[in-house]
């Protein structure tokens, strides 16, 4: 038997990633993209159509659809997509994935697809409970003679209409003391699990200044009856449901990550359930948005298998990101824009990013630095735009961590230029290193340039050299 109430809560480190200064997608009521607002600069079309998609999506007015973020690499894709999970906040499912993750997991590639689809579509079950709400009078807990570690206690509590005395078991008494609960704590009691809920300290023990601290939040004593009945809504993922449905383990498996190929009978079971919940009232579909970046690495089978998906009553929202032009789709030798079918392309709404101008790259590695919580120079940031022009804007970025601690070893405050050129002579960027490699190409193995065809030449004159001599030693035979 588990007990859910002794699992601790684990702080969540915050790592600086790439999009972590993202705080949604920085537009105004009128759905009109800000200049530079909440990390995200530039791209204002782009940003203003995800706008629209996200404001249907709130309203669940549009499921099933496609949307395809296409743009040369660097132009905030992944940035566009991050902010829209921002904007929807909790409540809306979001599932992010690498396409190229599916070729690596230990099912096939569809039974992949269905649980990333099925984790993107939430289902929102309201039910009844029957909790205790009010304020606590007086706890008294009775220890036994005996020496034995039995407890047991009363627990009086009012609202304002009433009063009412309940018997405390051991485990309601480890209950209070975890929680730290005292005369004067306003709290509710679920009567089917028996977790104690502190909602706060009540108006009239305001006076009280031993018993409270800074962070006291002050409520009022709640009226009516004692044992009221409550809705209580839970959203949980249909591959949650799924999961707990199909393993021995249950609910446990959702933390051991043991999820495993699932059957198709229990899906089935599970989307029968959830259409009656819905037809009684007692849950709602919330569809979700499930973002697949580096959609070009899906193979033919799993277009196909994103063709019927679509079509599905649960489906969420699916966004996908590609930086390539015109190029082969993966597992057939047939070209099309983006590497995407032409039948799957056709589904799809489309929208373009754009190269970022000078003043946009400029911002950008201005709320990089701040995130990163560099100070820099203007004529050091200045330089850095130039090398985010010239080159590109991720390894612009990648420099400013670097560059900072070169100002550190020199025990520097700021990053200066001299920081900035000492980072560009150590770290190539892929011009400088692609233009190396064609300078002394010739050092490398295997290597298949000017070098490599003179090579071939000189095996092919050997040979004709070769011919020649069998035809001479032929004919003075002959003769």
């Amino acid at each position: 038997e588990v007990k859910m109430a002794e699992v601790k809560d684990m702080t969540r480190i915050e790592r600086i990633g790439a999009h972590s200064h993202i705080r949604g997608l920085g537009l105004d009521d009128s759905l009109e993209a800000r200049a530079n607002s909440q990390g995200l600069v530039g791209q204002l079309q782009a940003r203003k159509a995800a706008g629209v998609i996200l404001e249907m999506i709130k309203q669940g007015k549009i499921a099933g659809r496609a949307i395809l973020l296409a743009g040369q690499p660097g132009t905030g894709k992944t940035a566009i997509a991050m902010g829209m999970a921002q904007a929807l906040g909790e409540d809306t499912p979001f599932t992010s994935l690498a396409a190229s993750e599916l070729f690596s997991m230990e099912m096939s590639k569809t039974e992949a697809l269905t649980q990333a689809f099925r984790r993107s579509i939430g289902v929102r079950i309201k039910e009844e409970a029957e909790i205790i709400e009010g304020e606590v009078v007086e706890i008294q807990i009775e220890r036994p003679t005996d020496g034995s570690a039995n407890k047991t206690g009363k627990i009086t509590m009012k609202t304002t209409d009433m009063e009412a005395v309940y018997d405390l078991g051991q485990k309601m008494i480890e209950a209070l003391s975890k929680e730290k609960i005292t005369a004067g704590d306003v709290i509710t009691i679920d009567k089917a699990s028996g977790r104690i809920t502190k909602l706060g300290r009540s108006f009239t023990r305001s006076h009280d200044y031993d018993a409270m601290g800074p962070m006291t939040r002050f409520v009022q004593c709640p009226e009516d009856e004692l044992e009221k009945r409550k809705e209580v809504v839970h959203t949980v993922s249909l591959h949650e449901i799924d999961v707990i449905n199909s393993r021995s383990h249950g609910f446990l498996a959702l933390f051991a990550g043991d999820t495993g190929e699932i059957k198709p009978e229990i899906r089935e079971q599970i989307d029968t359930k959830v259409s009656e919940w819905r037809s009684e009232g007692k849950a709602d579909i919330v569809p979700g948005v499930l973002f697949i970046d580096e959609v070009h690495m899906l193979d033919i089978e799993c277009y196909s298998y994103l063709n019927r998906a679509l079509e599905n009553e649960l489906s969420p929202i699916l966004i996908l990101a590609t930086n390539r032009g015109i190029t082969n789709i993966r597992g057939t030798s047939y070209k099309s824009p983006h590497g995407i079918p032409l039948d799957l392309l056709d589904r799809l709404l489309i929208i373009p990013t754009k190269p970022y101008s000078k003043k946009e790259v400029s911002q950008i590695l201005t709320i990089r630095c701040e995130e990163e919580d560099v100070e820099i120079t203007d004529k050091a940031r200045e330089l850095l735009t130039k090398i985010g022009m010239s080159t590109s804007l991720r390894y612009a970025i990648h420099m400013i961590t670097i560059a900072n601690l070169v100002a550190i070893k020199r025990r520097a405050t700021m990053v200066d230029v001299a920081d900035i050129k000492r980072v560009y002579g150590l770290f190539d960027d892929v011009k400088r290193s692609a233009d190396y490699l064609r300078t002394y190409e010739q050092h490398y193995m295997f290597s298949e340039g000017v070098d490599g065809d003179e090579d071939e030449d000189d095996e092919e004159e050997e040979t004709q050299g070769k011919e020649k001599k069998k035809r001479s030693t032929r004919m003075r035979v002959e003769k």
